[in-house]
């Protein structure tokens, strides 16, 4: 519907995470983190192939020890997705992984010890080409920065990550991304809005343990839509207690309708009301279940009336408008045919993949004609 976003994105430095560019001019990179055993292999492949058919770019995994890390290995062996190992404390465990072929490493450099032991995985990464992320959290700050702020607060989020910044940029090491979460919007807001005037190096955006699918996508979604509005922002996380595909779903709902991305289907439908004229929440419910696997962008209109109706389906690629005794369908904004409610999901899903292969089709002529 709308080709572009009004939204100037904070200039940063680009940096790549397997092969997915992270910053610069690269699209916000979704991201989303495993929460299977990692020790269970199959079933964090599993999960990992899941995330990527929903959309995930970059997936999160824990290493919580050696046992992990050659688990790990092993999985990154079976994946084509890139992923980053999360690993606390234990230098070696970075150093093994990094090892394995792993495409990030999140850890911050102050926890894990003496300087030899920070300059030992700075050279391994620097050596295999590996990005690092520095992951703030309010829930886990530093002891002393506890007693000097009283509590968590956006100034005490800053000046850990400058803090776990200052090891890499003593090593002049700069191919790192940086986070600064925290559960409460305004602190999380207000600590990346601080960051981002003080470094260059590209932001993972989230609002940590945000709640369940629904208070945890709400508080998200005001919480990384404010920094995203700012232009701030090269990857996101939605942390949601559920199914972590539901994260990447958000995720890119989210960035579609800043227009900042676009994958898959963007459905404009009416919260329906007594004007309708055919199931309007039923018949959304079936289509975006049906329709989940389509990744080429579309806009598609539903609208159980002729009051707004007619007006959103002259701007979508495909329009159901409610009427009686049928309902009326618009293609590339002009009337085409015309639908009965007794086969209707099945008639609009035909069509919406009809047009699905008209658009992949003329998206191959043009590169063929290109090249």
């Amino acid at each position: 519907m709308h080709a572009q976003s009004p939204i100037q994105r904070r200039k940063s430095r680009q940096i790549h995470v397997g092969s997915v560019a992270v910053g610069g001019d690269a699209p916000i990179a979704v991201q989303s983190m495993t929460n299977t055993d990692t020790l269970d292999v199959a079933a964090t492949v599993a999960q990992i192939q899941r995330l990527e058919q929903a959309g995930a770019d970059i997936v999160r995994v824990s290493v919580p020890d050696m046992d992990a890390a050659e688990a790990f290995g092993r999985i990154k062996r079976q994946v084509r997705v890139p992923l980053v190992a999360d690993i606390h404390f234990d230098y070696k465990i970075a150093l093994r992984v990094a090892e394995l072929g792993v495409d990030c490493l999140r850890i911050n450099p102050g926890n894990i010890g003496r300087e030899d032991r920070v300059r030992a995985v700075v050279s391994a990464a620097r050596d295999n080409g590996i990005p690092i992320r520095i992951g703030v959290n309010a829930g886990s700050l530093e002891k002393d920065l506890q007693k000097k702020y009283g509590e968590p607060t956006s100034a005490a989020l800053v000046e850990s990550a400058m803090r776990h910044i200052d090891h890499l940029e003593r090593l002049d090491f700069a191919d790192f991304k940086v986070s600064v979460k925290a559960s409460d919007v305004f602190m999380a807001v207000a600590a990346y809005r601080q960051l981002a005037q003080q470094i260059e190096q590209p932001l993972h955006l989230g609002i940590t343990e945000a709640g369940g699918l629904r208070s945890g996508t709400v508080k998200s979604s005001i919480g990384l839509g404010m920094l995203l509005m700012d232009g701030i922002g090269d990857t996101i996380r939605v942390s949601l207690a559920a199914d972590p595909v539901e994260e990447v779903k958000v995720g890119y709902d989210m960035l579609k309708s800043l227009r900042l991305r676009s994958r898959g289907i963007n459905f404009i439908a009416c919260p329906s009301c007594s004007r309708q004229n055919f199931d309007v929440i039923g018949t959304m419910n079936a289509l975006e279940e049906r329709l989940e696997d389509i990744m080429t962008p579309l806009d598609v209109s539903v609208i159980g009336c002729v009051v707004n109706g007619p007006g959103e389906a002259k701007e979508s690629d495909i329009g159901l408008t409610g009427g009686s005794p049928a309902n009326l369908v618009y293609l590339d904004g002009k009337p085409a045919s015309k639908l009965r409610n007794d086969h209707l999901v099945d008639d609009l899903e035909r069509l919406i993949r009809d047009k699905v292969r008209e658009k992949q089709a003329a998206e191959q002529d043009m590169i063929a004609r290109q090249s």
